[in-house]
C-alpha cells in the first residue's frame, strides 16, 4: 500500500497541488468558465432533445466533414458543447466539470479555451481531409464531430504533460488508441487527431520556453 501511495503522489502530486490552493480558497469561484461550459452543455442537450429545438443546434453547432470550410469554422464555438445525442449526457456534463475546471485552475480560462477549440478542430479538420485523402469512407461525412470529448481528451493530454503524470498521459492515449482498434469508429480517430494536435502545441511551447531561458537566464533561473 505504501509504494501504491508514493506512486500515486509521484504521478498525481504536482497537479493536486495546483489545484488545492485555488479551489480551497475561492471554491466554485475559481471556475467561472468551466461553470458556464457545464450550464451551456446542460442547456444545449435539453433544446436538442425537444422537436422545436433539434434543428436550430444542428444549425448552429453541428459540424461535419461534408459542410463548407467557412460553415464548419463558424459552427465550431459552439460544437464544443452539443453533447453526442446517443450517449448519456451526464457523462459528457462530468467530463467537462472535472477536466475543464482542473484547466481553468491550472491553466487559465483563455488558455483551457484556447486548447479546447484546437483540439476539436483538429479532429474535425481530420476528418474532412481523410475523406478527401480517402483514408476515411465518404458516409463519414455525414457523421456530427465529437462535440466537447475531443477538447477533453486534448486538455487532459496536456494537463498530465504540463504536471509530468507521464503515466496517466500515457494511459490516455493507449485507451483511445484501443477505441480506434475495437470500434474503428469516426470520434476515435478524431480523438487522436486531437491528441496529436495538442502534443504539437506541447512541443513548441516547450521549444519557446527553451529559447526565452537561453535569451534570458535570470528569468528562467528564478522560476
Amino acid at each position: 500500500m505504501r509504494r501504491i501511495a508514493r506512486r500515486a503522489r509521484a504521478e498525481w502530486g504536482p497537479l493536486y497541488e495546483a489545484v488545492r490552493d485555488p479551489l480551497a480558497e475561492r471554491r466554485w469561484r475559481a471556475v467561472p468558465m468551466t461553470l458556464g461550459a457545464v450550464c451551456l452543455t446542460a442547456v444545449t442537450q435539453i433544446v436538442q432533445n425537444r422537436s422545436w429545438g433539434y434543428q436550430p443546434v444542428q444549425d448552429l453547432g453541428a459540424v461535419r466533414a461534408e459542410d463548407p470550410l467557412w460553415l464548419a469554422l463558424l459552427r465550431t464555438p459552439l460544437s464544443l458543447f452539443v453533447p453526442a445525442l446517443d450517449l448519456p449526457v451526464w457523462g459528457a456534463l462530468a467530463q467537462i466539470l472535472l477536466v475543464f475546471g482542473i484547466a481553468e485552475l491550472c491553466l487559465g480560462w483563455w488558455r483551457t479555451l484556447v486548447i479546447a477549440y484546437a483540439a476539436t478542430l483538429a479532429g474535425t479538420l481530420y476528418a474532412r481531409v481523410g475523406i478527401a485523402l480517402g483514408w476515411l469512407p465518404a458516409s463519414d461525412g455525414l457523421v456530427v464531430d465529437t462535440g466537447p470529448s475531443a477538447a477533453v481528451v486534448g486538455l487532459a493530454v496536456v494537463l498530465c504533460l504540463r504536471y509530468r503524470a507521464y503515466a496517466t498521459a500515457a494511459a490516455v492515449i493507449v485507451a483511445i488508441v484501443v477505441e480506434v482498434l475495437l470500434k474503428n469508429n469516426l470520434a476515435g480517430k478524431e480523438h487522436l487527431a486531437a491528441i496529436a494536435a495538442v502534443l504539437a502545441l506541447c512541443a513548441v511551447a516547450g521549444r519557446v520556453r527553451a529559447v526565452g531561458g537561453q535569451t534570458h537566464p535570470r528569468l528562467l533561473k528564478r522560476r
